[in-house]
C-alpha cells in the first residue's frame, strides 16, 4: 500500500506564511501626545485635527477620544501623569514636608530633562499658540496648589499663607531653571550644571523662607546682649577682671 506523503510540515509552514503579522504595541497616552506635538509643529496647531493625530499615532478616532477629551488636552498629557506621580509621592511619610515639596519639583525637572527633545518642540508650539500658553499657565497653577495643599495638611501649625508663599517660590524657581534648560542649545555646557543649580536654588528657598519657624543658627543669629550692674566707685581694673571671669565661666573658657 502506498503511503501518501506527509503534508504536516508544508501545511504548518503555509499557515505561518499566511498568518497576519503581529499587531504593533499600542502607543501609551504620552506617546500619542508626542506624536501630536510633532504634528502641531509641522502643520500648525489650528490646522491639525484630532483625526489626523489618531491616524498618525495608529489609533482609532474613538480610542483617541477615550484617552483625551479634546485636541486641547493632548499636548500636556505628561503633566497629568506627573501630577499623579507627585500625589503618590506625597502619600508617603516624609520627615520634612518642605523638603518633600522640593523633591517633587525636582521630579518634574528630571522627567522633562529625560524627554528634552519633545519638550523643546512643545515649548515652541506653546509660545506660538496663545490658547496653549493660557492652558500652560493653568497647569503651573495646578502644581502650585498641589504643593500648598500638601504643606497645609502636613504642617497644620504653619500659617496657611506661609505654605502658599513657599509653594509659589518653589514653583517659580523650578520653572525658571526648567526654562533655561529647554531654551539652551544641545551643545551648551551650562545645561549639564542646571540640575545641581536647581538643587542649590531650592535649598536657598528653604533657607530664605525658614518654613519651620526656627531662628538661624550660628553667627547669623546676632550678638548676645550682656547687662552688668556694678558700684560706681569700683576700680575699672577690678571691674574688667570680674566681667572676664564671669564670661569665661559662662563659656567654659579656662583662665589665662
Amino acid at each position: 500500500m502506498t503511503v501518501p506523503p506527509s503534508t504536516e510540515s508544508a501545511s504548518g509552514e503555509s499557515a505561518r506564511e499566511e498568518s497576519p503579522p503581529a499587531r504593533q504595541r499600542a502607543l501609551t497616552r504620552v506617546e500619542v501626545a508626542d506624536v501630536a506635538v510633532r504634528l502641531f509643529r509641522e502643520r500648525g496647531y489650528e490646522a491639525t485635527s484630532a483625526t489626523e493625530i489618531a491616524e498618525a499615532a495608529g489609533v482609532s478616532r474613538s480610542t483617541f477620544f477615550r484617552q483625551f477629551r479634546s485636541k486641547d488636552d493632548v499636548i500636556f498629557a505628561d503633566h497629568d501623569e506627573l501630577l499623579e506621580q507627585i500625589a503618590r509621592h506625597f502619600e508617603l511619610p516624609h520627615a520634612d514636608p518642605w523638603l518633600a515639596v522640593c523633591e517633587a519639583a525636582t521630579m518634574v525637572f528630571e522627567r522633562f530633562r529625560e524627554r528634552l527633545e519633545v519638550v523643546r518642540i512643545r515649548d515652541l508650539v506653546v509660545r506660538e499658540t496663545p490658547v496653549l500658553h493660557d492652558r500652560e499657565t493653568v497647569m503651573v497653577i495646578r502644581y502650585e496648589r498641589m504643593f500648598a495643599s500638601y504643606l497645609r495638611s502636613s504642617a497644620p501649625a504653619v500659617p496657611a499663607l506661609a505654605a502658599i508663599r513657599f509653594a509659589a517660590a518653589v514653583t517659580a524657581t523650578h520653572n525658571y531653571e526648567l526654562r533655561r534648560l529647554i531654551r539652551s542649545t544641545a551643545d551648551d555646557p551650562r545645561a549639564a550644571a542646571l540640575p545641581a543649580e536647581l538643587a542649590a536654588e531650592l535649598a536657598q528657598v528653604r533657607r530664605m523662607f525658614r518654613p519651620d519657624g526656627r531662628a538661624p543658627a550660628g553667627p547669623a543669629a546676632g550678638p548676645e546682649l550682656v547687662v552688668a550692674v556694678f558700684p560706681a566707685s569700683m576700680d575699672p581694673g577690678d571691674l574688667a577682671r570680674a566681667v572676664e571671669e564671669r564670661l569665661r565661666a559662662a563659656t567654659g573658657t579656662p583662665a589665662l
